[in-house]
């Protein structure tokens, strides 16, 4: 164990652990459709994402998901603590062509549970001020 983890008895309910901001950009929705294997057009064709009702080309949710959970495991000081970690995808995050789209990430206690050393963190996660991630809560062993 490293000096940097969280001790559960140093936390309370409400404290801020963490924030973030990506910037994600369509090179980096490219790079991820490779890596995923998610090729669908509404991530890179913006005549097809306009063309089915979308404001542009957009973020993989699943992409939003796991670059907002990289708050929590810094802060963890270990990606192995994050036991559980759940969302919902609650609006599309549209990607300019040119410049990049930028989601902001906030990481705060939302409950602590002593007989099982966990914490569960929610994060805030939003574009233009809306939020993108519904019921973003990742379970961190302590």
């Amino acid at each position: 164990m490293t000096a940097n983890r969280p001790v559960l008895e140093d936390l309370t309910v409400g404290d801020v652990v963490g924030a973030r901001t990506l910037e994600l950009d369509r090179p980096r929705l490219v790079r991820y459709a490779g890596a995923s294997g998610d090729f669908n057009r509404i991530h890179w064709d913006e005549a097809f994402a306009t063309g089915v009702g979308l404001p542009d080309v957009i973020v993989h949710g699943m992409l939003t998901m796991g670059a907002s959970v990289g708050v929590v495991e810094d802060w963890a000081g270990d990606p192995g603590a994050v036991v559980d970690y759940q969302a919902r995808f609650t609006r599309p995050v549209p990607v300019p062509a040119d410049g990049a789209a930028v989601v902001e990430v906030t990481a705060t206690v939302g409950a602590l549970d002593a007989e099982a050393r966990t914490a569960r963190v929610d994060l805030t996660v939003t574009h233009d001020g809306a939020r993108v991630l519904g019921k973003a809560q990742a379970v961190v062993r302590l």
